[in-house]
């Protein structure tokens, strides 16, 4: 697979902290495109692995599709700041892992119904103006329907959740997300929603936006073992998003004054401002105008089976400061102003007597 330039490898440049060394914003995205296209091939190579039943290897290749059209939409983000050339071997590589997809699942998979359409996704892709405006209906290609599981097949059209949260006079709303296939949380205010298990089957696309002063929990139905393949918080104010596990990247984009707590392969923040991340990350972090954000290590009782050792929660690259010195727009959360364990444990999940403001008042967003 083709690489732009000589840079060093991927995953010597996540554990070599080198503050002299002042790279470009392209010198930076190189790097960044290196390790997510062979991340993705490596993927590839290992769906053979996933079993057919139940709906496991279809999964799989859903979140390599993610991924493929996510690295699309991050190719067309830097544009502005990446050269012809550059974008022209960003697209070859591009197409060289929707090939070498389509080879594998038709060697793998040659009397299913599989059907990959090409429907210039990438093309359409490279004139996007932000990778964080990605939605699921523009980025995964279509397919045949999948193989029938154990669970069966997910109804023709799905319910209306976002007004079903909305008409609900309970305290903490639970949608069950049961007949989706996405979670796609929107357009709510002064709320308090936690999704239970049954939403683990929508996890291959998370998205919440426009959502102000409310509590999002999304940490259960994004266990270890159903994480969200890819994940969009936009436009979010006042809130607490606990946005679980997520296998590829999380695009956060235009939060304000909120918390966010995520585990998650990537994760990219574009124009956000006074937010606290507590964070497991197993690449460094990115942010892009960005201003006051403030890391901290995810709390301990959302680890579940995480693995701790790889995690650069702390070491982030600000793609608007080029020099050696520490960027200005974001800092390492203190000890002493992290929330405790109890915080997350008994006051998050809505103890008995606590409403959503008791719960906005003891997390510092009220």
């Amino acid at each position: 697979m083709a690489h732009v330039g000589k840079q060093p490898d991927f995953l010597d440049s996540l554990n070599h902290n080198q503050p002299g060394n002042c790279q470009t914003r392209q010198e930076k995205f190189d790097l960044y495109f290196q390790g997510e296209s062979s991340h993705l091939e490596d993927e590839i190579s290992r769906l053979e692995e996933f079993s057919p039943v139940g709906g496991e290897r279809q999964d799989a290749m859903d979140h390599v599709l993610g991924g493929i059209t996510n690295l699309s939409n991050e190719v067309a983000d830097a544009k502005l700041y990446t050269s012809p050339y550059n974008q022209r071997i960003y697209l070859q590589t591009i197409n060289t892992l929707n090939e070498k997809l389509r080879e594998t699942m038709a060697r793998i998979a040659p009397s299913s119904r599989f059907r990959f359409k090409c429907s210039n996704k990438t093309d359409s892709a490279l004139s996007s103006k932000n990778a964080a405006e990605w939605t699921p209906a523009r980025s995964i290609p279509d397919l045949a329907p999948r193989e029938e599981d154990d669970l069966g097949e997910l109804p023709k059209v799905s319910k209306n959740y976002n007004d079903e949260i909305t008409r609900s006079n309970d305290a903490i709303r639970k949608p069950s997300f049961s007949q989706a296939k996405n979670i796609d949380l929107s357009n709510h205010h002064n709320i308090h929603i936690l999704l239970p298990s049954t939403a683990s089957r929508a996890t291959s696309v998370g998205s919440v936006t426009h959502i102000s002063e409310s509590v999002v929990d999304m940490s259960i139905p994004t266990s270890s073992k159903t994480p969200f393949a890819s994940l969009v918080l936009r436009d979010i104010k006042g809130s607490l998003i606990i946005a679980g596990q997520v296998a590829g990247a999380a695009h956060i984009t235009r939060v304000v004054d909120s918390i966010v707590v995520v585990a998650s392969r990537q994760v990219r923040m574009h124009d956000c401002a006074n937010v606290k991340i507590y964070l497991n990350c197993t690449s460094r972090p990115i942010i892009e105008g960005c201003k006051n954000i403030q890391f901290s290590p995810m709390p301990q009782c959302y680890m579940n089976a995480l693995d701790s050792t790889q995690n650069y929660w702390d070491q982030v690259d600000d793609f608007n400061w080029l020099k050696s010195e520490h960027s200005p727009n974001w800092k390492v959360l203190p000890e002493e102003e992290r929330l405790n364990e109890t915080i997350w444990t008994k006051v998050v999940v809505g103890e008995p007597g606590l409403g959503l403001i008791d719960i906005l008042h003891k997390t510092g967003l009220k």
